[in-house]
């Protein structure tokens, strides 16, 4: 079965940062975590680059695929570096490198502390991959039809779910 829209697709991948002398850096490796990624296709569940080079294969294949930043996490946008108070942390404990999600305008977002200088903090509101080009390294396990329970979700179910809603079910 060939990967399209509405269908579930189980895959292990190796992501990869592209670094600028051309050398790449394991950023994750879901087969070592023995974690295999499961995301329904056609509903914006990975990166829209990584989906359109999925679509058309099947299971068994493996493929490699580079994305750009902007088919990726975005360019980076030197704008979303700006400066708050110390105060919006509300007394948590911060350091250079700290992370924080917080809900933004688009949703919820990665914040990351740059710099802390008395009571200004320094903060990038870049997704922390904005800029990077991406390299993944996919083996497909399976593809499968989506539920209409998984449809009317937008993703798959967990594993040990019941797949089936009531829908689905016919009573004899």
């Amino acid at each position: 079965m060939s990967i399209t829209a509405h269908q579930v697709v189980t895959l292990h991948y190796v992501l990869s940062d592209v670094l600028s002398d051309g050398s790449t850096r394991v950023l994750d490796d879901s087969q070592a975590r023995q974690q295999p990624l499961e995301y329904l296709h056609g509903h914006d569940n990975i990166l829209p680059g990584l989906e359109r080079d999925l679509a058309g294969k099947t299971a068994g294949d493996e493929l490699r695929v580079t994305l750009a930043p902007a088919d990726a996490y975005g360019v980076r946008n030197e704008d979303l570096v700006q400066e708050v108070s110390r105060a919006s942390f509300g007394g948590a404990a911060i350091e250079p490198g700290s992370r924080f999600q917080t809900e933004g305008e688009a949703g919820p977002q990665i914040v990351t502390v740059l710099a802390i200088d008395g009571d200004n903090v320094t903060v990038d509101t870049n997704h922390p991959l904005a800029g990077h080009t991406l390299r993944y390294q996919v083996t497909i396990l399976d593809v499968r039809e989506a539920t209409r329970a998984e449809l009317a979700k937008g993703h798959p179910l967990p594993p040990g779910t019941e797949h089936r809603s009531v829908e689905d079910r016919k009573v004899l």
